[in-house]
């Protein structure tokens, strides 16, 4: 890209109580070749002095910013996003690691069509570095508020080498036109952690613009470092956020036909799994987030 085809990226990343994982992060970027971005690592009140493992200006690019709460993954990249300069927002976990050109490649897909507002990169896990996390995404069933990920768990032979829309922009990575969150806000902080992406993903598709998955641009993540794949707070937040985003994305019908399958298939189910394995902390917090949606509104604001 010459000159004027280098606008400013910011990268907005959190950290909590990981400030090991984001050095490493940080690393990864000394080999990156776009020259003209920022980095805002925003800090969600870990309980360690992250200024003791990251020394920011070994980072020319960074810059440390620190919330006095924790804002959770909706608020907290808000808060990153509030506070960038970029055209263009690189949305990306801090346990991820980079590759070179990534930036490069995500942009390219903007100038070649302006009705792109996000373009995605290919994941593939980190132990696991010939592994597909995301290849893109299926569509979300509006009757079972599920989704399913494209190539996920296959060995990475390129089958999934070819660029195109996709029907959900990934957390883990995305890079978001400046120009689409003006319009359409940012993420919906109700969510706090888990589906915003998607009900993001469903603003920005609803506004006219396409999701790219740009498999050329590739990261390695090191999934479920900040929570646990059990942790009951996945499991809260999970199930709290799935009805929460079907309430605010689906029709009159679409609605009740996953509600019932959710009371009549779901619950069920899970009741009987977590008691089965006996997490009967799970179970509560699986209840917990079930009924949040009984007594809580869907309304969420976006700036």
């Amino acid at each position: 890209m010459d000159a004027q085809n280098t606008p400013l990226v910011s990268v907005v990343t959190l950290n909590y109580n990981q400030a090991g994982v984001t050095k490493e992060f940080l690393e990864s970027f000394r080999a990156v070749t776009y020259p003209n971005y920022e980095i805002l690592v925003c800090d969600m009140a870990s309980h360690e002095d992250v200024t003791k493992v990251i020394n920011i200006a070994d980072y020319p690019h960074a810059q440390l910013l620190c919330s006095s709460e924790n804002l959770g993954f909706s608020g907290g990249n808000n808060w990153g996003i509030s506070k960038s300069k970029g055209d263009f927002i690189f949305i990306v976990n801090n346990d991820t690691e980079v590759t070179p050109d990534i930036i490069d490649k995500l942009l390219k897909p903007f100038l070649a069509d302006a009705s792109i507002g996000v373009t995605c990169p290919k994941i593939r896990f980190w132990h696991q570095p010939g592994v597909i996390q995301y290849a893109g995404f299926n569509p979300m069933n509006h009757f079972t508020g599920r989704t399913s990920t494209v190539g996920e768990l296959q060995p990475d032979h390129g089958q999934f080498d070819i660029a195109g829309p996709t029907h959900g922009a990934h957390g883990c990575a995305m890079l978001v036109k400046r120009e689409v969150i003006d319009k359409v806000g940012m993420f919906p902080q109700k969510f706090f952690l888990y589906y915003e992406e998607w009900d993001w993903s469903a603003r920005i598709q609803k506004a006219g613009y396409k999701i790219w998955y740009t498999p050329d641009a590739l990261i390695y993540h090191k999934e479920s470092m900040s929570v646990g794949k059990s942790n009951p707070m996945k499991v809260y937040y999970h199930t709290r956020n799935r009805i929460l985003y079907m309430r605010r994305n689906t029709n009159f019908f679409q609605l009740a036909a996953f509600s019932l399958f959710f009371v009549f298939f779901t619950f069920p189910k899970s009741v009987l799994q977590f008691a089965f394995k006996k997490q009967f902390l799970q179970l509560r917090y699986f209840i917990k987030g079930a009924l949040w949606n009984l007594y809580s509104s869907s309304y969420s604001p976006v700036r």
